[in-house]
């Protein structure tokens, strides 16, 4: 058995509770030899990093999303707790390295929602075990956090590949890619809101945003066309991924060709940045009927948003029109478009995924799963460039660099708190 001493965490402050809401501290805390019963202790070999990932720790204590409840800071003295510090949850890769579950067994291959950790402990629902996954109960989150609970047993899943670079890939595009995934589907549902030609993507550049116009493209190719907005600094790198078929920039969009709009297109306005005075310049876009109509309006993320902004306050509503979504401008005498917007929706995949669940089988979701994530893997090469960085010291100064800078679009950072080697760059 292997000898596991103690384990480093990468903590932050709970933004309610700091001046400075980056200012991350490595907290070392030792493990009982002994671990309590139908629990196992995954030693994390590395995880993804992404903008989304700052995404969760601007909305770790928001009462709606509750990210840092996923897994509690360490309490060290004098240099982490709970009550001040959260943990910002990440999509990895880790071994097995105990359990005290008959059915869960040491060396084992696992994927999940870890921590910035060497180490987690959590325990498993003894009943919620099958070949190719378990559970983390967590009692205290809402039922549709689920599939952040399940831990995957990567020798019964169809979609992992053991190599190195199959599983940065995994690490990276798995969880944006599965949000621009059920994103899509959920549009698709409603024929696209009544047949809309035009859809109008903010923010890009980010990895959720491109992988939801590949989806788009992918149903329905050249028939609906897909801008993108992004930053000038951002453009070059968006129109090289030629996912969409216009790209603008943030400062001249009102003014370009793409949007001159006739009256009979009708409009989806995809919001993935989150900022809000960019989205009145847009909706402005259709403040006349001769701009087009705008079918819907889709909240997607919040790319813009960081832990100093108050994220706490963000108004967010639970999407009560799930289940069959429309949206349209109402008209009034003689069909006559009132000059309205619709009602921002905001979608959230476990929500969705959650009602289709019930409309489809667990093997339909699997197979199409599936077939989508064979594809990707294909046809995304060449879209980022990987960086790898090792070492608890080394990774809290990325996050710092990551944090307080940005990070760049053709970016995929993959982070490990171990020490393994220098840091290294590959082209995909």
């Amino acid at each position: 058995m292997e000898d596991i001493p103690q384990s480093s965490t990468l903590c932050v402050p709970r933004p309610s509770k700091a001046k400075d809401p980056h200012a991350a501290v490595v907290a070392t805390a030792p493990f009982s030899a002994q671990i309590p019963s139908n629990f196992v202790l995954i030693k994390i070999d590395r995880f993804g990093f992404s903008a989304n990932n700052v995404t969760y720790q601007a909305l770790g204590e928001h009462p709606h999303f509750r990210y840092f409840d996923f897994h509690p800071a360490p309490d060290v003295p004098g240099v982490s707790s709970p009550s001040i510090h959260g943990v910002i949850p990440v999509w990895g890769f880790g071994t097995i390295a105990r359990s005290s579950h008959p059915k869960i067994h040491e060396g084992e291959r696992v994927y999940g929602y870890f921590a910035t950790s060497q180490y987690i402990l959590v325990p498993v629902s003894p009943n919620d075990v099958n070949k190719h996954s378990f559970y983390v109960p967590r009692p205290h989150l809402p039922p549709d956090r689920r599939p952040y609970n399940q831990i995957i047993r990567c020798a019964s899943d169809p979609q992992y590949n053991p190599t190195p670079i199959a599983e940065d890939l995994a690490m990276l595009y798995r969880p944006l890619f599965w949000t621009s995934f059920w994103c899509e589907d959920w549009i698709a549902t409603s024929d696209y809101r009544g047949h809309a030609n035009r859809v109008l993507v903010t923010s890009a550049s980010s990895k959720t945003a491109f992988c939801l116009a590949y989806l788009m493209r992918k149903r329905h190719g050249d028939n609906i066309r897909i801008v993108g907005l992004t930053s000038m600094g951002n453009l070059g790198f968006t129109k090289g991924l030629e996912l969409y078929h216009d790209v603008l920039d943030y400062d001249t969009f009102a003014s370009a060709d793409a949007l001159q709009a006739k009256e009979d297109n009708r409009w989806i306005y995809v919001d993935v940045a989150g900022n809000e005075e960019l989205t009145q310049r847009i909706l402005a876009r259709w403040s006349s009927q001769h701009t087009g109509q705008l079918a819907a309006w889709i909240s997607l993320g919040a790319t813009n948003l960081s832990p100093s902004q108050g994220a706490a306050s963000l108004d967010w509503k639970a999407n009560t029109s799930l289940e069959t979504p429309t949206s349209s401008t109402p008209s009034g005498a003689n069909n006559t478009p009132v000059l309205s917007h619709p009602q921002c929706e905001h979608f959230f995949m476990p929500e969705w995924l959650d009602v289709r669940k019930r409309q489809l089988s667990l093997a339909e979701i699997f197979t199409r799963q599936n077939q989508a994530w064979k594809e990707l893997m294909v046809d995304c090469e060449g879209w980022v460039n990987i960086k790898r960085t090792y070492g608890a010291e080394e990774v809290k100064d990325a996050y710092l660099t990551v944090a307080r800078g940005g990070l760049g679009p053709d970016a995929g950072l993959i982070w490990s708190m171990w020490d393994k080697g220098k840091d290294l760059m590959s082209k995909l």
